[in-house]
């Protein structure tokens, strides 16, 4: 329904109380005060303006009513030029008009509990003005212009949203008072504003390089003005101003007599026209009551058509909420349809638990049997480990202690071998005792199982080993002027070093994603039964059957890439396992999919949809057919690109045994990166900064080691 506002209407006690108030100060013998405070006036009556004009008013009340501006509209500020006095507060004022510096003779300005958002900055012309109180208003900031208030003894700034004061304040030195939030404020600090009036008028004259001085020093001219502005309004002068007064307050005596006799009479006049204004009143109420059955008439035309309005939206709302509940009935099914998934699923989870439990009590059958395939493994990687450090060692003393060193370590793995049959029994029941043991034997297991790192280490071999032949190609080939072998050469060993780089970063990561995945099964162990590494590595070693390999690897290669090509690699073991072919694809449906164990409707349709694509590219090429029972080789790294591809010198340029360029005694065994050069033995290349060869900065040493 469309809102009427209409002006607060006055009271009718309020009304009287408005009329009093003018006729008493209309009277000859009134004070200067005109006070029209708690009348529930909206602005300031006409009348009231001219009163303060014509009789010389000095105060100004009108506290205590619902003001929102100070000046109605026809009326000048100037009619208030002699008012000392102005009482604004309680009232709805929102601002002050922008000349109110015509108020020259303004000393007391109240405007507290107001919702004034900005001073004018014309205040600064009240000259005469000592108290100022705006409290309880919302204002932000102070003008620059009250830094001309050169009579300013008192300034309450509290209860608003002031955080800074004006600089300019410190030229006020008569201010004895200053109020204000000192919490709130930030310049000055709150400290400064928390010590008091002083302190902060300290701080804005040093702010401004002034010298501070008490306000009493400067309040006797202010002081003196007050007292000559009352000597003028005395006729004969201060000299005879005593006697003056005492006739005066007879006279006023007198008058005081008169006046009560006058308002006797004014009383009773004013009864009179009181009545003759309630009958007027009386009219128009019934004038008003005509009007009222009027507007009630519209009002319900009016009400009749918004009915109208509102039943229509009624309509559009209930279809809005039917459309809605429809809504919320799909989205439950959804929902329920999503949950009965979600069920399923815990049911094969809670079935896979179970079988697991089963496993695990047959495991238990076998754990002297994992114990001792752990213990060899443990045995192969320490005699892996100590044949290494044999041949360190041999090779670092061959020169000087070849005879005798050889037998020693003869007789050191003899003993070693000794050692570990003589502790076969005893590491196999510490095996079954101490989870730290069945944890390294899990991570050798691990390591070793891992197809990508063991597919990754051979590729290194490889690189390795077309590195040691380029540069013994490169040695032979130096003596030889051909620009173009030489630049080939060097082509190729830089690529053979950064896909060495690349496949040592690969493997780096690849351990420690294994660690990772290690730590995560440690994190696990913690909270399951005893003996968990025995257990995770029977399932390393019962991780995927010999058959099923067997069988991916039999797939098509063409099948195999659609696979990976859409994510879709899990499914590989299902798709070997049920022997599935292209040809074979092109006869299924998506449901066929489905019973095989793809579950998702769009990888069915986009699997069959690639299938069919192949088969019509076959069909058109037949060359691009792969032959049935291709085997599909899996690496662990991306193969390289067609220019960078590491390739062997030709075998006649082989070298079977390659010498330090630095001692010419023994064997090359270091890789240089970046260069790629194989030019120095491991007691030569430790003192080398730079590649003997090409003078590169040597990044990096690898050792190579060569297979029996």
């Amino acid at each position: 329904m469309p809102l009427f506002f209409r002006k607060r209407k006055p009271s009718e006690e309020a009304r009287k109380r408005l009329e009093y108030q003018m006729c008493l100060a209309k009277e000859a013998g009134a004070d200067d005060i005109l006070d029209i405070s708690k009348c529930e006036l909206s602005e300031i009556p006409f009348g009231a303006f001219a009163t303060c004009k014509v009789l010389q008013k000095k105060v100004l009340i009108v506290h205590t009513n619902h003001l929102t501006s100070l000046l109605p509209k026809s009326c000048s500020l100037l009619s208030l030029a002699t008012i000392k006095v102005l009482d604004l507060h309680d009232n709805q004022l929102t601002a002050l008009p922008d000349d109110l510096g015509q108020l020259t003779a303004l000393q007391v300005l109240n405007v507290e509990r107001n919702q004034l958002m900005q001073l004018p900055r014309s205040i600064g012309n009240l000259t005469q003005l000592q108290t100022l109180n705006v409290k309880d208003n919302k204002l932000k900031e102070l003008p620059d212009t009250l830094g001309e208030l050169r009579s300013l003894r008192t300034l309450n700034i509290s209860g608003n949203e002031i955080q800074r004061l004006p600089q300019m304040l410190a030229h006020v030195r008569t201010l004895e008072m200053l109020s204000l939030d000192a919490s709130a404020m930030v310049y000055p600090p709150r400290e400064v504003c928390g010590a008091g009036t002083a302190a902060i008028l300290q701080f804005l004259c040093k702010e401004s390089g002034l010298e501070y001085y008490p306000p009493s020093q400067y309040l006797l001219p202010v002081l003196e003005q007050d007292g000559t502005e009352n000597s003028r309004d005395s006729p004969d002068g201060p000299t005879d101003r005593f006697s003056r007064e005492e006739l005066e307050w007879q006279n006023r005596f007198s008058d005081y007599e008169k006046r009560k006799e006058q308002k006797m009479l004014e009383k009773l006049e004013f009864e009179r026209r009181l009545e003759l204004g309630q009958r007027e009143h009386a009219q128009l109420l019934q004038q008003s009551s005509s009007q009222k059955d009027e507007i009630l008439q519209t009002v319900k035309e009016e009400q009749s058509r918004l009915e109208q309005g509102l039943s229509e939206r009624q309509r559009h709302l209930d279809a809005e909420r039917q459309r809605l509940q429809e809504q919320l009935k799909q989205t439950e099914q959804n929902i329920s349809s999503r949950i009965q998934k979600l069920l399923q699923e815990n049911q094969r989870i809670r079935m896979e638990q179970l079988m697991s439990i089963t496993q695990e009590e047959t495991e238990n059958l076998r754990r002297r049997e994992v114990a001792s395939a752990m213990q060899q493994m443990l045995t192969e990687s320490c005699k892996n480990r100590l044949i290494q450090m044999a041949y360190e060692s041999q090779r670092q003393n061959l020169v000087q202690q070849a005879c005798s060193s050889m037998a020693e370590m003869d007789e050191r793995f003899q003993q070693i071998l000794s050692w570990q049959q003589m502790d076969q029994n005893k590491a196999i029941s510490q095996i079954l005792q101490e989870s730290a043991m069945q944890k390294a034997a899990f991570e050798a297991l691990q390591v070793k199982k891992d197809l990508m790192h063991r597919q990754i280490r051979s590729q290194i071999k490889l690189i390795e080993t077309e590195l040691l032949q380029l540069t013994q190609l490169e040695l032979k080939r130096k003596s030889l002027d051909t620009e173009t072998l030489q630049e080939m050469i060097s082509e190729q060993r830089w690529a053979l070093s950064s896909l060495l780089q690349q496949l040592l970063k690969e493997k780096q990561q690849r351990e420690e994603e294994l660690r990772e995945i290690l730590t995560e099964l440690e994190a696990k162990s913690e909270t399951r039964q005893e003996n968990y590494w025995l257990i995770q590595y029977q399932r390393l070693l019962n991780q995927k059957p010999l058959s099923l390999k067997l069988q991916e690897e039999g797939m098509e290669r063409q099948l195999v890439a659609l696979l990976e090509e859409l994510s879709a690699e899990h499914y590989l073991p299902i798709f070997a396992h049920h022997r599935l072919s292209l040809d074979l694809l092109s006869q299924m449906s998506p449901g066929d999919l489905a019973k095989v164990g793809v579950s998702e409707a769009g990888l069915q349709h986009e699997i069959l949809r690639r299938v069919q694509e192949l088969l019509d590219a076959a069909r058109i090429q037949p060359e691009l057919k792969p032959p049935t029972g291709a085997v599909l080789t899996p690496t662990a790294p991306q193969e390289p690109p067609e220019s960078v591809r590491p390739s062997a010198p030709p075998a006649e340029l082989e070298v079977q045994a390659s010498e330090c360029v630095v001692c010419l005694e023994r064997e090359a065994q270091m890789i240089f990166l970046n260069c790629g050069h194989v030019c120095c033995c491991q007691q030569c290349c430790q003192p080398l900064r730079t590649c003997p060869l090409c003078r590169q900065d040597i990044v990096q040493r690898l050792r190579i080691y060569h297979s029996s």
